[in-house]
This record gives structure tokens, sequence and C-alpha cells, in this order.
């Protein structure tokens, strides 16, 4: 096996090799806090429904936004400012570039998870109406919101969103070294924010998105489900509206309004071409 074919084995060998013992880590974690503090007392998340769909999307995504994010970053390199020869692609990209790459390594990571958070909030509710919706209805199909749920995004939804975020920062010269310290805490904070815990962190539930915060956002639309967009900072849903954390209440049902979803991942794959 030569070229392309190998080079995507490769890398899915990579992903796995990666994803599997931060998956075991985030398995025990969660089982221990969930434990203590759930939010929604029950069947623990190895029982939940769908968990077979929900660990093949934990596996797939990482290969499919690493491939589209490498696929799109050499796209765009060669449109925009020319740049075709792997080498000088390499070299272009390795440490950023432009006023961007200029700054400490630190406060590009900083200015990475605030821009990124603040854009995907946008393209967050543009998910939520018109023809985006059957894509994010996906992610909003999980009836046992569980750590585990946090990566069930339909290819459309991670490549409008996640993916095309990433490009454009790493485009406009944000070094992609910082992705070794931001991609773990995306990671962990994904899965917190899904996970079933009873946390609201207090008067922090204004700076930092906790589990109660965003299981809202998972309730049906008429409770809350078009609330709570942010992915990290609330700060962007009390700018414009649309933060909601009730008082000594928490979110109990999730996934009813998509109640017709098909349970199977290659059933949710085709399912927005289908409506």
């Amino acid at each position: 096996m030569s070229g392309l074919p190998w080079e995507v084995v490769l890398m899915l060998g990579q992903t796995i090799e990666k994803v599997l013992p931060i998956t075991l880590v985030l398995a025990v974690v969660f089982s221990v806090l969930s434990h203590f503090w759930a939010c929604n007392p029950g069947k623990p998340w190895w029982q939940k429904r769908e968990l077979v769909t929900d660990m093949v999307y934990w596996f797939f995504v990482p290969v499919f936004a690493r491939v589209l994010r490498i696929g799109l970053l050499v796209l765009g390199a060669g449109v925009i400012f020319k740049i075709h020869d792997a080498d000088e692609l390499i070299a272009f990209y390795e440490n950023g570039h432009g006023p961007l790459a200029q700054l400490p390594e630190w406060l590009q990571g900083l200015l990475f998870i605030v821009l990124a958070d603040f854009m995907l909030y946008w393209t967050h509710r543009l998910f939520h109406g018109g023809e985006f919706w059957k894509y994010h209805a996906v992610h909003h199909s999980s009836e046992d919101l569980e750590w585990i749920s946090a990566a069930r995004f339909h290819p459309v939804n991670l490549i409008i969103g996640t993916i095309a975020v990433d490009v454009i920062l790493l485009m406009a010269g944000i070094s992609p070294n910082v992705m070794l310290w931001v991609g773990p805490f995306t990671t962990f904070h994904s899965a917190f924010v899904h996970a079933n815990l009873n946390w609201t962190l207090g008067p922090f539930k204004y700076v930092l998105a906790t589990p109660v915060f965003h299981r809202w956002h998972h309730t049906s639309m008429a409770e809350g489900g078009n609330t709570n967009f942010a992915g990290t900072f609330p700060l962007w849903d009390i700018l414009f509206g649309t933060f909601r954390m009730p008082e000594g209440q928490l979110p109990t049902s999730y996934g009813k309004d998509e109640a017709t979803m098909p349970g199977e991942f290659a059933g949710q794959l085709v399912f927005p071409f289908r409506r």
C-alpha cells in the first residue's frame, strides 16, 4: 500500500494511539465523579443507550477532523498564499507566520481559545436554525447525555464549525504549536460539560461553561435548547441574551426534539439528507 490511502491508515493509527489513553482516563475520572455528583441519577454511562454509536463518533471525529484540517490548510496556502511546494508548506505553518506568530506562545494560545469560542458561539447559533439544524440535530439526539456524547457531531457540522474555525485561525498566523495544549484542554472541557454532573461552579458559572450550563442546552427547545450556545465562555451568552441557569433547578430530559433520529452511526450520517 502506498500514497494517500497509506497516509490515511497511518494517521488513523496515530490518532487512535493518542485518543485511546485519553479516553481511558476520562472514563475513569467521570465514572468516579458522576457516582458522587450525578446531575441525573440512574444507570452509569457504560449502560447508556447508543453507547456504541457514541464510541464510533469518539474515534471517527479526531481522524476526520485531522484529515480535513490538513487538507484545508494546504488548499488555503495554495489559493491565498500561492504556496504549493511541500517543504515550503511545512515551513510556512510550522511556527505560524505574520504578526500573530511574533506573540508569546501562551498569548497565541489564549487568543486561539477566545477567538475560536466567539466564532463557534455564532456558528452554533447558525446551526440552530433553518437548513442547518438537521445536521446539528445529530448532536442533540442523545437522550442519555454523558461525557462520551461530546463527539457526536455530523461531519457537515464539524466542517462548517470546529474545523473551519481552526483553519481560519491557523491561516491567520497562529502557530500550530499552541494545539499541543489547546487540544487537550478542548477535549477535556468538552467531555466535562457533557458529563452527568450537577456542578455549576457557583459564581464561576459566569466565567467557564459547566455541566449544568451545557445540559440545559441539550434540553428541549421549549425548555432551554435555544440557550447556552457558548462552548467555553458563558460571557457570549450573557452579552447576547442567551444565558440560562435557573436557580435551584437541574435539567432532567434530553434529546426529545429529534425522536425520529436513527440510533446507529451510519443512519445518523445519512439522516439529514433524507429529510
